[in-house]
């Protein structure tokens, strides 16, 4: 995952297991659970007052590690959840058999290309020292982040997160310094530029939008396995409830609260 960096928070266990949105003794509201991780989901708030409207109560589950939330849902501990990308759901139905599927996009948090010793891609020079993510999914990313700038060539065939040996072509003789996402920023004083994901850059006083070199993005239309989503059972993918939940999220106050807060650390996938 939107790889995506958060911070964690205490693990909060529901003490109603049930298979579906359920209506609490004494109350007529609907209830629905949304697994998250971390603190990035004051997008979900007027999601929350919207539905509050139609007798609807979403309530925001939060787990403090990212294995958790899926296990959980297949588990029918909440209805929903909120907080991988594509890549890290379809490694999970995969690896673990779990019966879910997407059933709406909300963000990319997206890794870009900072320098505080140029003010653009066309200032690097030969053998100059880019800092990368050493961990697969992010390092594969910032490699196409940096195809995407112009300054190496990836086949397509290496698939979109490929290593450094995929490289065909480094014409300004890049030198690649692998160190762990949370070091990347920290780095930014001994190398030329350095590929930070979204909240690494905004904890490190960086706006994404403002002052990255270059940025990853998501064309209309195109797929990236980095998009994160909401997902459900798959026996309940087509539910209307969680369907209309979905529509709410992709409309335009949410979008706002996106734009507004994150600073470019999240960016709206609808």
């Amino acid at each position: 995952m939107k790889r995506i960096i958060i911070p964690a928070f205490l693990l909060v266990v529901s003490t109603v297991l049930f298979a579906g949105p359920s209506r609490e003794k004494g109350v007529t509201e609907t209830v629905v659970k949304i697994g998250v991780v971390g603190e990035y989901n004051d997008y979900w708030n007027p999601v929350i007052e919207e539905l509050a409207k139609e007798g609807v109560r979403i309530e925001l589950v939060r787990f403090s590690e990212y294995v958790q939330p899926n296990r959980a849902l297949e588990d029918g501990e909440i209805d929903l959840n909120s907080f991988q990308h594509y890549a890290y759901l379809n490694n999970e139905i995969k690896t673990k058999g779990y019966k879910l599927s997407p059933i709406g996009e909300t963000v990319l948090a997206p890794l870009g290309l900072y320098s505080r010793k140029i003010k653009s891609v066309a200032e690097i020079k030969n053998g100059d020292k880019i800092a990368i993510p050493n961990d697969t999914v992010n390092g594969g990313r910032a490699l196409r982040v940096l195809e995407k700038a112009g300054l190496i060539t990836i086949p397509e065939s290496a698939g979109p997160t490929p290593n450094l040996s995929d490289i065909t072509a480094n014409p300004r003789n890049i030198q690649f310094i692998e160190v762990e996402a949370a070091q990347t920023p920290r780095l930014l004083d001994d190398v030329t530029a350095s590929v930070i994901n979204g909240g690494h850059a905004v904890d490190a006083g960086l706006n994404p939008e403002r002052d990255s070199l270059a940025l990853e993005r998501q064309a209309e239309g195109s797929q990236n396995p980095y998009i994160n989503l909401v997902a459900a059972r798959t026996a309940d993918k087509d539910n209307p409830l969680y369907l209309k939940i979905v529509e709410v999220l992709h409309t335009e106050p949410v979008r706002q609260v996106i734009l507004k807060t994150y600073k470019g650390a999240l960016i709206p996938a609808f």
